[in-house]
């Protein structure tokens, strides 16, 4: 790459990140996607892979040991505020805000692809952001990196309640106000066997209360779960 095509790459590490890459080729191939190596074979041979699998062990390491060291709640409150602030959805939303979607390197189809998709993507070139952190500045740099974009959303994701399984919250509220336990259903399946999306409704009693989508059942049924709880004046709050 010229030095024309890599300003920008420079520029949101000043920008963002607080600092310049002395090996810039490590936030570049951060933030190029496997897609992108396939259409450039001649000319590009590293994708993020690796260094998204670097991420994520510095990930969880930093949120593990930032809320051991933070809160005396037990094991499985720990793990599952951790499971909220390390899923996709949350890393994803992560790199929305941080706005390097404009420079990461994937096909032309997946430019054109879902806004899931998409959000995996960005999820995954965030890990990879973090991997090349870790390597260009250590790992106390890392860790300040995820408290400004990941840890800074633990305190919404506890007054919310988000961290809570949808579906066990539903299953608490139903059986209190309607003394009844949800039941799932698949409404419609669509598209090929490689690539189906399901829709599922989560009934309580004879009533639907909630209709959710998704790639596969378990995430359709954490959709409607999460509709229905919408509806009950719940959402994911605790009670």
């Amino acid at each position: 790459m010229t030095g024309m095509q890599t300003a920008p790459y420079q520029d949101f590490a000043r920008e963002v990140l607080g600092f310049e890459f002395k090996n810039l080729d490590l936030l570049i191939t951060a933030l190029t996607h496997r897609s992108y190596v396939n259409e450039h074979k001649k000319s590009v041979t590293q994708h993020n892979e690796r260094l998204e699998f670097l991420g994520d062990a510095v990930l969880e390491l930093v949120v593990t040991d930032y809320l051991y060291n933070n809160y005396a709640e037990p094991e499985g409150i720990l793990t599952s505020w951790r499971a909220a602030l390390v899923r996709t959805e949350s890393i994803g939303e992560a790199g929305e805000r941080m706005g390097y979607e404009h420079l990461v390197r994937m096909s032309k189809g997946e430019k054109s692809g879902s806004t899931r998709a998409r959000q995996q993507i960005l999820a995954n070139a965030f890990e990879a952001v973090i991997g090349a952190v870790y390597l260009e500045r250590g790992y106390a740099d890392a860790a300040v990196f995820i408290e400004k974009f990941i840890l800074s959303k633990l305190n919404t994701i506890l007054s919310s309640g988000s961290w809570r399984d949808p579906k066990s919250h539903l299953q608490e509220v139903s059986q209190r106000i309607d003394g009844h336990t949800p039941l799932y259903k698949v409404l419609e399946e669509i598209g090929p066997d490689h690539d189906k999306i399901f829709t599922l409704g989560v009934y309580v009693g004879s009533k639907l209360m909630g209709k959710g989508t998704g790639p596969s059942k378990q995430a359709a049924q954490q959709q409607a779960a999460q509709a229905a709880l919408i509806a009950y004046g719940q959402d994911t709050k605790t009670d």
